[in-house]
């Protein structure tokens, strides 16, 4: 039997004077000079891989929780002896500035802080430039878990002052799950090498230093070329729109969301100010399933969400995140909203919610 010819089989290795063309590509992105990592697998690893190598005994670490990715965060640092504090915000909420400014006046020790920037589980935004900037000023790294809002929000890791900044491609940058990256910059270099930095692991930063300080030739291990070759595509078509504009069609179907929900009737369920780019979230009415919501929509071809974390299953996510960031899923994902609200017996005005889209798009 003659096997089928498939474009997969036997991918081509990945040039490895690629990976440094690759990392400057990312800093540009970022708006940083620091040192660029390539990480090869899901950014969840990067994030563990950062908190293992600053975490040692005695390391005071400030950990923000807004969600379960806050909270793996707080314990992969305790798994390393970091004396960690964690500042954990309503369910589903924003941090609020106040209860960073209290617990770092209260901590004077802290050498880490560590946040989610914008988070897809429940639709907030941090107030990202407010924490960072009371962090600088009393000297404490930053770590930045801005996997979800690159691409999607404004992240200036230079003008901000960002230390460590996680990132994956596979949301607003509309990439591949399987490759993530971070930027370190000299501050936090020196707190992750030290003498019992972890080694010979995945997880461990140092390694990549010495990538980094080789050159940034072959990555250590066996990568997977495909992820690569992918990566490179996602950033030829972010680069081709421009990162400002990636950035601004975020802002566009978020602002279009609201506006159509907002002229419908719903309940969205944190202000605007305080809400991503990435997805729209609103609470379901009283007496309404999320599930049957989600599954009406399911029969209309639109995907959408339920909130993650919890007490967020009442939540339902509009999903607006990279390739998704169009006139035409914004104005599905309403619609579908609407209707399935209607078929539960609630009022929705869907020509009001239609005619806000496209107000919005097109003004």
């Amino acid at each position: 039997m003659t096997e089928a010819w498939n474009p997969l089989y036997g991918a081509p290795a990945y040039p490895a004077e690629r990976y440094a063309i690759l990392a400057r590509r990312i800093g540009a992105i970022l708006k940083t000079d620091n040192d660029v990592l390539l990480v090869q697998a899901e950014a969840v690893v990067a994030l563990e891989a950062v908190a293992t190598s600053l975490a040692r005994p005695g390391l005071a670490a400030l950990n923000i929780v807004t969600s379960s990715y806050g909270g793996w965060f707080g314990q992969w640092l305790r798994r390393g002896d970091a004396d960690v504090i964690d500042i954990v915000a309503r369910p589903g909420l924003p941090i609020e500035v106040e209860a960073i400014t209290a617990a770092l006046e209260a901590n004077p020790g802290v050498r880490v802080l560590a946040l989610v920037h914008a988070e897809s589980a429940s639709g907030i935004l941090n107030p990202l430039p407010e924490i960072v900037a009371l962090a600088r000023t009393r000297g404490v790294v930053t770590v930045v878990d801005a996997v979800a809002s690159v691409g999607g929000h404004v992240l200036d890791v230079a003008g901000l002052g960002i230390d460590l900044a996680v990132i994956g491609a596979q949301k607003a940058l509309g990439g591949p799950a399987g490759v993530s990256a971070l930027s370190v910059s000299p501050r936090a270099w020196e707190l992750i090498m030290h003498d019992d930095a972890p080694r010979n692991s995945i997880l461990s930063l140092a390694d990549l230093r010495a990538w980094v300080d080789g050159g940034r030739s072959a990555l250590p291990g066996t990568p997977a070329p495909l992820e690569f070759f992918a990566l490179e595509a996602a950033l030829d078509r972010v680069e081709a729109e421009g990162i400002e504009q990636t950035v601004a069609r975020h802002e566009k179907a978020a602002f279009a969301s609201r506006a159509g929900l907002s002229a419908m009737g719903a309940s969205l369920w944190v202000p605007a100010k305080q809400a991503s780019n990435l997805v729209t979230t609103m609470s379901t009415p009283t007496g309404v399933e999320p599930t049957s919501v989600i599954r009406f929509a399911a029969g209309l071809g639109v995907d959408l969400t339920a909130g993650v974390g919890t007490g967020l299953s009442h939540l339902i996510r509009l999903n607006h995140t990279g390739r998704r960031a169009t006139f035409q899923t914004v104005l599905a994902n309403v619609v579908a909203y609407g209707e399935a609200l209607r078929q539960a017996g609630l009022p929705a005005d869907l020509g009001a919610a239609s005619e806000a889209v496209v107000r919005a798009y097109s003004g």
